[in-house]
């Protein structure tokens, strides 16, 4: 019986207050979808920081017009010897060529002005370990016939920053809606509070446990928690059939795929977390009016 009283007493106060519950629902809706986004990109970049730092490669290039095959040769035996080294290409003019007409295929203009033997020769080397870079660096730079020395963990690492950048500035927003939610809620639950003050009022003078009184109160928050975790997660859904899976699918050679598993885990995270801010919020901001 106390529990159907709760659960009627959560559904009136609800519909009693219907802007209110809506503009709540929205605004935790909005907080919960970005914080899922900031906790998806985060698992993304971390899932392409392994995949590109596991491809990731050291380029020997030669100069174009003095290097000669006696110091090819040299640096080619080198590298079979080399402990540093995990496997080993060499790429030829005509093979650096065909690279870069792939590259830049949507620029036929730079590919017609542009001939192989413009193009280095180049070692491109796959270290046993990324760190070492250094090392082997000074290993071959300034040999004879060795014009550069590219390391592309430094490039990628470059990329990375930036996306961390995002990945900060997103979790950021979500922090200050989270806070809009936060104070949303507590306006909401006081409002039901006041507009209720008679009958909490007589409540308490038949005895009425300060959890019962309260129940209703926390139990709306929690449910405008819930409604808003289950939005963010249509929201994320959505977000990766058309965005992610749709508009962004030509660019699956840079970005890694998103598995469904991560979005899924997105729904019970951000009910609870939903759920135990609502509940935590509302019970903090009833110790301000109801007492026993």
């Amino acid at each position: 019986m106390r529990l159907k009283y709760v659960l009627s007493e959560v559904a009136v106060g609800l519909w009693r207050n219907v802007t209110m519950t809506i503009a709540m629902i929205i605004t935790m809706a909005v907080s919960l979808t970005l914080l899922g986004a900031s906790v998806l990109l985060y698992l993304q970049v971390d899932k392409m920081r392994q995949v590109y730092y596991e491809q990731v490669e050291v380029t020997i290039f030669l100069k174009t017009q003095e290097s000669s095959t006696a110091q090819r040769d040299a640096i080619d035996a080198d590298l079979k010897v080399d402990e540093l080294v995990d496997t080993y290409d060499f790429e030829t003019k005509q093979e650096a060529y065909e690279r870069f007409k792939e590259i830049y295929s949507a620029v036929p203009e730079l590919i017609a002005q542009t001939k192989p033997e413009s193009l280095p020769e180049s070692f491109r080397v796959k270290l046993k370990n990324p760190d070492t870079f250094n090392e082997f660096s000074a290993r071959y730079k300034g040999r004879e016939g060795v014009d550069t020395i590219i390391d592309q963990k430094a490039l990628v690492e470059k990329v990375f920053s930036v996306i961390g950048s995002l990945q900060t500035l997103a979790l950021i927003i979500a922090i200050v809606q989270g806070v809009a939610a936060l104070m949303l809620v507590i306006n909401t639950i006081q409002i039901a509070a006041y507009s209720k003050r008679r009958e909490v009022a007589v409540m308490k003078l038949v005895g009425a446990s300060n959890w019962f009184i309260q129940a209703p109160f926390v139990l709306e928050a929690v449910a405008a928690g819930l409604i808003g975790a289950i939005f963010a997660y249509a929201t994320l859904v959505i977000a990766k059939i058309y965005v992610f899976d749709g508009a962004l699918e030509p660019l699956t050679a840079v970005l890694t795929p998103m598995p469904w598993g991560n979005v899924h885990l997105m729904l019970p995270l951000l009910a609870g977390a939903g759920t135990i801010v609502s509940s935590v919020t509302g019970w903090f901001a009833l110790r301000f009016y109801i007492r026993v």
